[in-house]
């Protein structure tokens, strides 16, 4: 019931939006949503005060099993903002209020079930609390500009939000689309999507020489994510370095990236893994992993339009614990852009992801890609999967009928990577006591499932966005291992952003 009132909903926004645009002239193309004109910003002196209210009605329909798996909840998150910029020093401070309404109290189920959805995870994360809210500090930062005496340097310090691929931002709309939406925050990210968020506490430093970007960034994460309390910091820590520089001109520009990251956890609590539970439990020693990686993006303007590349992928080795450990992931895609149906201005993309599994529960070698601190959505808009042990098979279409308009559709076709490794599913530490990530055994059981979505995303003014989204899972063999009543799942959301 939940479900098809949501639906309803959302597909009363999508046709209002498109019958009000059908008359509409076209626009210039662009790959991406057009950002609205800015508001103007309030003024305390020469401090700027900004803010934002998100709402979200989730609807989740999950696998049928031993627990509810029809249900609706909201959540929101109110965030106020006092920044100044200065001659040689910018500073924020910013406050957020995140509340999450009517959590479903019986959404989850023993293992291998676990949580139906991510009502469940918000829920268990709160205390078992139906209604959950909080105030914390998001941000809090000094940023010192012309660093060192260099307009080209500049370090901040302190507690801020920022995401792994951001360093540079291309100045074409193709490059820049693909970026936020295929690249950024892979690994290391703000977990935006969520009603609470992250951010990181620490020092980030960049410096620009000629076409190439430096940036440096050692921090710890906060919680937050699923956890409304967002005050502290946890028991884990990262250093990232990279270096961005930008290719070509013209008809022909790209961009490449080369990044490292170590990271540690030394919460020492039970990890997520394939090993069976009584030598996981006698394992709680730190996690040390170093990634090794990058990414090259290129568009080729053609006579038959844009033609674009995306190729992504790192390496790891560490320790996992007692086990050592050595994974990788690889994403390659490619996309057009064809000269026909110009009011649509169509965008197809394609491609296939892999990430590494483990195939011997039983050795002393981890070898299932671990994802760090991700925010895991863009990548798995119908959030019951991540990175881990996965193969990804995918299809993308994106219409812009109006500048203010952007509709997409996806198609994944899922299996995972390793049938002696888990089915996972989370994105990173958030709170002391929870790994962060679960995962379930589907004895053997490969193929996931296929999903198909479409969402329409509307900047109604340079105040208000309206987004409405709709997935379904189609689930396979793996699945029906562990929830035999159904197989099929969906999800859907009608959000509401106000900024100022």
């Amino acid at each position: 019931m939940y479900l098809k009132r949501g639906i309803l909903t959302v597909l009363v926004v999508i046709g209002f939006a498109g019958s009000s645009l059908a008359q509409a002239p076209p626009a210039e193309a662009k790959p991406s949503p057009s950002a609205p004109a800015l508001p103007a910003p309030l003024k305390l002196g020469s401090v700027t005060v900004s803010g934002s209210f998100r709402s979200r009605l989730e609807i989740w329909d999950w696998f049928n099993g031993n627990a509810n798996d029809s249900y609706a909840y909201s959540g929101n998150i109110f965030r106020l903002s006092f920044a100044q910029s200065l001659k040689r020093l910018d500073w924020q401070l910013e406050l957020a209020a995140p509340f999450l309404l009517g959590l479903p109290n019986d959404a989850i189920a023993s293992a291998p079930q676990l949580q139906f959805g991510l009502g469940g995870n918000y829920y268990a994360a709160n205390k078992n609390s139906q209604n959950a809210g909080m105030v914390f500090p998001k941000q809090g930062y000094l940023r010192f500009k012309n660093f060192l005496g260099d307009k080209d340097q500049s370090l901040r310090l302190g507690r801020f939000e920022w995401m792994d691929g951001s360093e540079t931002a291309p100045k074409d709309a193709t490059l820049a689309a693909l970026k936020r939406d295929r690249i950024n925050q892979r690994l290391l990210g703000p977990f935006g999507w969520s009603h609470v968020g992250r951010s990181f506490d620490g020092a980030h430093y960049s410096v620009n020489k000629g076409r190439i970007n430096y940036t440096l960034v050692t921090a710890l994460p906060t919680r937050g994510a699923f956890q409304a309390d967002g005050w502290g910091d946890l028991k884990v820590g990262f250093a990232y370095l990279s270096a961005t520089g930008q290719t070509g001109s013209g008809r022909s520009v790209g961009e490449w990236r080369a990044m490292g990251i170590y990271y540690q956890d030394w919460r020492h609590i039970l990890k997520t893994d394939n090993r069976p539970a009584a030598l996981r439990q006698l394992d709680l020693s730190n996690i040390r992993i170093g990634t090794y990686g990058g990414h090259y993006i290129h568009k080729w303007d053609t006579a038959a339009g844009a033609v674009n590349l995306l190729a992504w992928g790192v390496l790891q080795n560490g320790r996992w614990g007692k086990q050592d450990h050595a994974a990788g992931a690889v994403d390659l895609e490619l996309g057009w852009q064809p000269k026909v149906l110009p009011r649509l201005k169509p965008w197809l993309q394609g491609g296939f992801s892999h990430s590494t599994g483990d195939g011997d529960a039983l050795d002393k070698k981890h070898g299932s890609f671990f994802q760090l601190l991700p925010t895991p959505r863009p990548y798995a808009r119908t959030p019951f999967y991540d990175m881990v042990n996965n193969d990804d098979f995918l299809g993308i279409l994106t219409l812009r009928p109006h500048k203010a308009v952007t509709v997409r559709t996806e198609f994944h076709a899922l299996r995972l990577a390793s049938s002696k490794d888990l089915w996972y599913s989370g994105g990173g530490a958030f709170q002391p006591w929870t790994f962060g990530y679960i995962g379930r055994n589907t004895s053997g059981a490969r193929s996931l499932g296929n999903v198909w979505d479409a969402n329409v995303d509307w900047n109604v003014n340079a105040h208000i966005n309206l987004q409405g989204y709709i997935g379904h899972v189609d689930g396979k063999a793996a699945i029906a291992t562990i929830y035999p009543k159904g197989t099929n799942a969906n999800f859907a959301y009608l959000e509401f952003t106000y900024k100022f």
